[in-house]
């Protein structure tokens, strides 16, 4: 089949890459997000889906909105078969959805009808999931609702971060993108509706979701702390600065701590929760690089009774 493939951030370049290496569809062209200011001097930089086109020689498109009549008359004339698309970051008009005879058809980062939305993988570790994967789908009008062509599952390690899931998930997921579109180039593959039972929603986390509740049991910090690893971040708050946690363990036989309190050993750092405490690992003060919590607690010189988030 002869493909223009929708993608923007870097975990969409392993399914372009799967798609390239197939031999079996032409990839004519790629669409992304347009160019966006990045670094310290704010310099326009392309996707990393856009610098992997280019260096295969694919042509690029970068709409503004998908329903620029400029794009749609380009896609028009390029008259692509199927539209595989990982992460490309804005809604796609009923217009655009026409266009390809088989449609657009999305690598989805979970189990549909679970965790619909902008981030999938992050609500599933945070809901304490074991199991998760990747979905591939028929892009419709309603959020990640289309009928689903194939899936893959892979495991939740108990110390996944989001971005360590992401990636296994977005070369899994790969493979999968590839084997769907085969299946319906030779017409093998049929998309079934998702059923009505199961629906989850798994909408953008932002740096305010991300705010710890010491409250919360230790299992819950351990949960949000890797699924907002490594964005937005968990984070609390310390003598009034913000104070960003990168990697937490939970420890049950400490149980002496109140919320929040933390208690600096020679070589650790403990903090309590709503149920038993967890060792404060890796973090990142404001204005700081990241670093262990034993070296941070050494130089902020912790008093007793001091609390996170206080």
């Amino acid at each position: 089949m002869k493909l223009v493939f929708a993608g923007t951030p870097e975990v969409a370049v392993p399914a372009l890459d799967a798609l390239l290496a197939s031999g079996r569809h032409e990839v004519a062209a790629v669409v992304t997000r347009p160019d966006a200011p990045a670094g310290r001097g704010r310099r326009l930089v392309a996707s990393p889906v856009a610098e992997r086109a280019e260096e295969a020689g694919i042509e690029v498109l970068k709409p503004a909105k998908p329903k620029d009549p400029e794009f749609l008359e380009r896609l028009r004339e390029i008259g692509p078969d199927c539209c595989p698309v990982v992460a490309y970051g804005a809604l796609l008009p009923r217009v655009a959805l026409d266009i390809p005879a088989h449609g657009w058809v999305n690598l989805h980062f979970s189990l549909l009808p679970a965790w619909r939305g902008a981030a999938p993988v992050q609500h599933a570790i945070m809901a304490g999931d074991e199991i998760t994967g990747a979905s591939t789908f028929l892009i419709e009008e309603g959020l990640d609702s289309g009928p689903v062509y194939g899936t893959v599952t892979e495991e939740i390690r108990a110390t996944d971060t989001s971005g360590d899931l992401l990636t296994r998930l977005a070369f899994a997921g790969a493979g999968l993108l590839a084997a769907t579109m085969d299946g319906i180039e030779d017409g093998t593959l049929k998309a079934v509706p998702q059923p009505a039972d199961g629906i989850s929603l798994a909408p953008k986390v932002n740096v305010e979701d991300a705010h710890l509740d010491w409250n919360a049991p230790a299992l819950r910090i351990d949960r949000m702390v890797r699924g907002c690893t490594p964005a937005p971040g968990a984070w609390t708050t310390f003598r009034g600065e913000r104070l960003k946690l990168i990697q937490v363990t939970p420890v049950p036989d400490r149980t002496d701590l109140a919320p929040g309190q933390i208690a600096a050993g020679k070589n650790n750092v403990h903090a309590g929760t709503g149920s038993y405490g967890v060792e404060l690992l890796w973090v990142q003060a404001q204005g700081k690089k990241p670093m262990r919590a034993a070296d941070w607690a050494r130089g902020v010189r912790i008093g007793e009774g001091e609390r996170l988030g206080a």
